[in-house]
């Protein structure tokens, strides 16, 4: 397939963040993806909607209209875990939310990518009782992929997406690896010339820390970011409050910040 117009749509991770800082600008996996498709594509335009902190919900209000009016060919749609790490979350109302988006895409003719999450018990131990949220939504994604004619990058079975490497200390965030990881992954996924299912190949083993070492980044991880994150939810706030796309139009890839 020939792509000529790629619109990203999602959160934070799409957005890019840590791959990259807030003064020289984020790049992420979708960028990276567009400069790997661009390479070989001269009249290739890409936009970003993403905002970090958005829900399914606002993702759907906010972003789908805007890429829709940008007529793409190729559309990626990542959303779900802002809603999964809430407390009382509705896994059927969140999937009926990502579902209605791949539908409106795929209705237009475009080729859409959507991703299912990582083990996140192996990501951040302390929020494991996740897990069978996390499981249960890739389930729902995987149909809906199927049933909306979407490619699909499964990232749970493989060991690596949980790699420590591929994650910043926020546990939230992926690092420069993970995004190129990622990016690689969905290159595989629509067949771009060059790429191959590497991007799921193991790193090199760690060694294995002590358990009092373990204990003591658990306690540190806690104390950094899952308290400040959970001090927001109270206060009703968002890490996108006040933000908009960073990139809201189709635009050459060498404009892109990196």
């Amino acid at each position: 397939m020939r792509y000529l117009r790629y619109v990203a749509i999602g959160d934070s991770q799409t957005e890019g963040l840590n791959d990259g800082d807030a003064a020289a600008g984020y790049r992420g996996w979708a960028d990276r993806l567009a400069e790997t498709i661009a390479a070989d594509e001269p009249e290739f335009r890409y936009a970003n909607l993403a905002v970090r902190g958005r829900q399914a919900a606002q993702i759907r209000a906010e972003q789908v209209a805007p890429a829709l009016a940008l007529q793409p060919d190729l559309i990626t749609v990542m959303a779900g875990m802002n809603d999964l790490v809430r407390p009382g979350c509705d896994a059927a109302a969140v999937a009926a939310e990502l579902d209605a988006m791949l539908a409106a895409f795929t209705a237009t003719g475009a080729t859409v990518v959507t991703f299912t999450f990582p083990d996140i018990a192996r990501i951040a131990p302390l929020v494991r009782h996740l897990r069978p949220r996390v499981l249960d939504f890739n389930d729902r994604i995987r149909a809906m992929a199927r049933r909306q004619g979407a490619l699909l990058v499964d990232t749970f079975p493989h060991p690596v997406t949980t790699d420590p490497r591929l994650w910043s200390t926020d546990r939230i965030h992926a690092t420069p690896l993970g995004h190129a990881r990622i990016a690689a992954a969905a290159a595989h996924a629509l067949a771009i010339p060059g790429s191959d299912a590497t991007w799921s190949d193991p790193l090199p083993p760690l060694p294995t820390p002590p358990r009092w070492h373990r204990a003591r980044t658990e306690l540190a991880w806690a104390g950094t970011f899952l308290g400040p994150w959970l001090l927001r939810r109270l206060r009703g706030r968002s890490s996108g409050d006040g933000r908009t796309a960073k990139r809201p139009q189709l635009e050459p890839v060498n404009t892109i910040r990196t």
